[in-house]
């Protein structure tokens, strides 16, 4: 499909009631702690991050801390990450990985290797979008919105345009 024939599937006012909800299953899973890891990968998914994060402090009273990931998406082996935020500030917390879409798992597969060896009290992921095209065996613990497609097709997240805001298929 080209993008001339794209498909809005998730509306902006839809991906803001699941963003919420995915916030609420966040805190009622670790309702217990006093603070929380959101380490959002670069691009849609840290904004994803921060939007979950805004939503979480409106409903709890959680510490959340925002960490960045940041890796060459396309690189034939795997990429060194870059975490914008101190390594102690992971130890003995719980850490929820975020991206906007869960294709293959191999982004998030990357995402994995720097936290191998912290350690973590909890590492969780969370997705808005899963495509269930799985290569790399990752699981999110929190999906927004489950979407069998063809590895064709393409999966886009956009969560800074007010007037685009959404999910979209071509």
């Amino acid at each position: 499909m080209s993008e001339l024939f794209k498909i809005r599937l998730l509306e902006e006012n839809k991906t803001d009631q699941i963003i919420k909800r995915i916030a609420f299953q966040i805190f009622e899973n670790n309702y217990e702690e006093e603070e929380i890891i959101l380490a959002g990968v670069k691009g849609q998914g840290f904004i994803f991050a921060e939007d979950l994060a805004k939503n979480i402090n409106e409903i709890s009273s959680l510490n959340i801390i925002l960490a960045k990931l940041s890796f060459d998406k396309d690189a034939k082996i795997q990429p060194d990450i870059l975490i914008e935020s101190k390594v102690n500030t992971f130890k003995n917390k719980v850490v929820i990985l975020v991206d906007d879409v869960l294709n293959t798992g191999r982004t998030l597969a990357y995402c994995f290797h720097p936290f191998l060896s912290i350690p973590l009290k909890k590492l969780q992921v969370a997705v808005l979008v899963d495509r269930n095209h799985p290569k790399f065996p990752i699981l999110a613990d929190y999906v927004g919105y489950s979407l069998s497609t063809t590895i064709s097709e393409h999966v886009e997240v956009d969560l800074t345009n007010e007037k685009e805001k959404g999910v979209f298929l071509y």
